[in-house]
């Protein structure tokens, strides 16, 4: 998977892609290019073997302040309808292309997260804190609605209805504490532990059954618009491509022999 990217920042260890916005000055706001780079990064990743499990990081103390004012904000008030309806759709084809990664997303979100940064953090898989992380949907502070980039589809789905109907028409932030009482953050930890516990994290991911891991983040995707009768033939169907792997025979034997199965991923 590639690294030389240039609009924001990415480092590959181990199988884990650590990635973070980079204007840590401003507090990492996501610009056009940015958009349109994180969106293509997470598509190319698909294809990718290399790369096992994603870190999305923060930079400077903020994880990231939105779509940028001058650079975004400015912009679009002197779009159309067609121009800005390209914009909306690239937005949310980055969630799109998180979703539909194949690898799971860990969020280590610090400082500042609001807008389309905090839509980010939603659009993971897992969500570190640090007490000082503030999550913000603050579309309406800006006179928009808060259905942007799928908030309306998967908020709720990670915290229910009504809180998230709270944060969307309020547009108000989310503190860590809050947002851990809420299950929208799996765990808060101070910040100087942070990169440490979602690289720890990441890294269990890793050393796991990717193929496995791939499927389960599919399932948890597409079956969101199935019924209990279709989700569960699903799962039939996506256990059994799974048993066929060399990782079921892998952990059957370590467990024969009592040892720890080791995963390749196949």
């Amino acid at each position: 998977m590639r690294q030389d990217v240039s609009h924001f920042k990415c480092e590959i260890v181990d199988g884990i892609a650590i990635v973070a916005l980079d204007r840590p000055d401003r507090k990492n706001p996501l610009t056009f290019d940015s958009y349109a780079e994180l969106r293509d990064w997470f598509r190319d990743l698909h294809y990718s073997d290399d790369v096992k499990a994603v870190v999305f990081a923060p930079n400077g103390g903020n994880f990231s302040s939105g779509g940028d004012v001058h650079d975004i904000i400015g912009p679009l008030t002197k779009m159309n309808m067609k121009e800005l309806l390209t914009f909306t759709r690239m937005t949310g084809d980055l969630v799109k292309a998180m979703v539909n990664c194949g690898k799971p997303i860990v969020a280590a979100v610090d400082g500042v997260c609001a807008g389309a940064g905090a839509i980010i953090s939603m659009a993971s898989d897992l969500r570190i804190a640090t007490p000082e992380a503030k999550t913000a949907f603050l579309f309406n502070r800006v006179g928009l609605a808060g259905c942007d980039m799928g908030a309306c589809a998967i908020l709720p789905r990670i915290i229910g209805q009504g809180r998230a109907a709270e944060l969307l028409y309020l547009g108000r932030a989310m503190k860590a504490e809050e947002g851990h009482a809420w299950g929208y953050f799996n765990r808060v930890v101070p910040a100087d532990e942070l990169m440490e516990n979602a690289m720890e994290l990441a890294r269990r991911i890793a050393d796991g059954p990717n193929f496995a891991n791939m499927m389960t983040k599919t399932m948890l995707a597409q079956e969101w618009c199935m019924s209990i009768e279709q989700a569960i033939e699903a799962e039939a169907q996506a256990q059994a491509i799974c048993m066929q792997g060399q990782d079921f025979h892998r952990a059957y034997h370590a467990f024969v022999a009592k040892e720890r199965p080791v995963f390749e991923g196949d």
